[in-house]
């Protein structure tokens, strides 16, 4: 993967709306790898988001993430996520949907699934 090369410094890109969000989440995009699909962003929910009506999720890429600040509340599994806690999803992993009643900032990031030519194929 091809991230650009930065160095500590304070991230000020704009903060947007993802594609096919539901309104009250943003992310501010730290790094990206456009060619092959990896990402590290901040997404962050306002007070009262509710993603519900678009069921569980699922993805054809890995995703970490870890809460800074804030809860998510987890429909399926009827559990509330704290910040300081993590999850590493592979591919096709099923979660959500998700309310944040007090709003919840995530360090998000996302990786294609390593191929033969890629890190875990080496």
């Amino acid at each position: 993967m091809s991230k650009p090369m930065l160095e500590f410094h304070l991230p000020d890109g704009p903060w947007s709306t993802p594609a096919g969000a539901v309104p009250g989440i943003e992310e501010r995009v730290l790094a990206e790898d456009a060619e092959h699909g990896g990402r590290t962003v901040l997404l962050r929910w306002a007070p009262g988001t509710d993603n519900s009506e678009r069921g569980a999720a699922r993805h054809d890429f890995w995703e970490e993430v870890y809460l800074v600040a804030g809860t998510l509340h987890d429909l399926t599994l009827d559990r509330t996520f704290t910040a300081g806690m993590y999850a590493c999803r592979p591919p096709g992993m099923p979660h959500g949907p998700w309310v944040s009643r007090d709003g919840v900032t995530m360090l998000v990031t996302t990786y294609p699934e390593p191929g033969p030519a890629g890190p875990a194929g080496r």
